[in-house]
């Protein structure tokens, strides 16, 4: 039986998102995973869209950035955004591949998502692949 996967991704740095859907997708055809590609607008509403499609998937892969402003906010989304996809993950036993960057700077996240070197989404794709078998 083929494997399905979401991958949601967050556009708000749509030059990292790509570059880290561009790492997951490759990971999953070499892989023969089917997958599709949502979008979410920030990396706040993925949870939201992974739990609008739990029954649906076989795994996600939570892809997106956020770096550190000048206010607290980047610990608060990057908190909760977290500690929701581990909720969703472990109360309804699938796998989440956990993608989302969080960086100090937007240099430090094109690095991460750099799609010849340490690649996250690559890493998170692979990461969900593991636990599906």
């Amino acid at each position: 039986m083929t494997k399905k996967i979401l991958i949601v991704s967050s556009n708000y740095y749509t030059d990292i998102s790509n570059n880290l859907e561009l790492g997951a997708s490759m990971t999953l055809k070499d892989n023969k995973i089917e997958y599709e590609i949502l979008k979410a607008p920030g990396c706040f509403e993925i949870p939201f869209i992974i739990k609008s499609n739990i029954g649906k998937y076989d795994g996600f892969i939570a892809l997106g950035c956020i770096i550190k402003g000048e206010t607290y906010h980047f610990e608060v989304i990057s908190n909760e955004t977290t500690n929701k996809i581990m909720d969703l993950s472990v109360e309804n036993l699938i796998p989440i591949g956990f993608g989302i960057l969080t960086c100090y700077n937007k240099d430090q996240a094109l690095i991460r998502s750099d799609i010849n070197k340490q690649n996250k989404g690559r890493e998170a794709a692979l990461a969900c692949i593991n636990l599906l078998q």
